[in-house]
């Protein structure tokens, strides 16, 4: 049995706005955690959506698998753009998976 517990994560690139000063805490968050200004947003949104009881019990019901998506995720160009829909058909949503983006910017040998 194996001491740690890798998990694979499939991170998107997706575009959003955010108010000026909203950006400056987040890069200063960052700065502070010597993070990501990308995981202290990500964990930042996963914290207030697990300590939202409301939220949580909204995630209960059949209307939360009816939402229609407004986040403007990027496609990476490189046929990965297809995830399953809740409804069990493909649906082409635009994905950027972070490998693929490390895979470009690395120097060719």
């Amino acid at each position: 049995m194996p001491l740690i517990e890798v998990s694979q994560s499939h991170l998107v690139s997706a575009t959003i706005r955010v108010e000026s000063a909203t950006a400056t805490l987040i890069d200063q968050y960052a700065t502070f955690l010597h993070a990501s200004a990308d995981d202290v947003v990500d964990k930042a949104l996963n914290y207030v959506f697990s300590k939202d009881r409301d939220f949580q019990d909204y995630l209960k019901t059949s209307k939360s698998s009816q939402v229609v998506p407004t986040l403007r995720v990027r496609r990476s160009g490189n046929g990965d753009g297809t995830e399953p829909s809740s409804n069990g058909t493909k649906a082409v949503v635009g994905v950027e998976v972070r490998d693929a983006i490390r895979r470009e910017a690395a120097p060719k040998a």
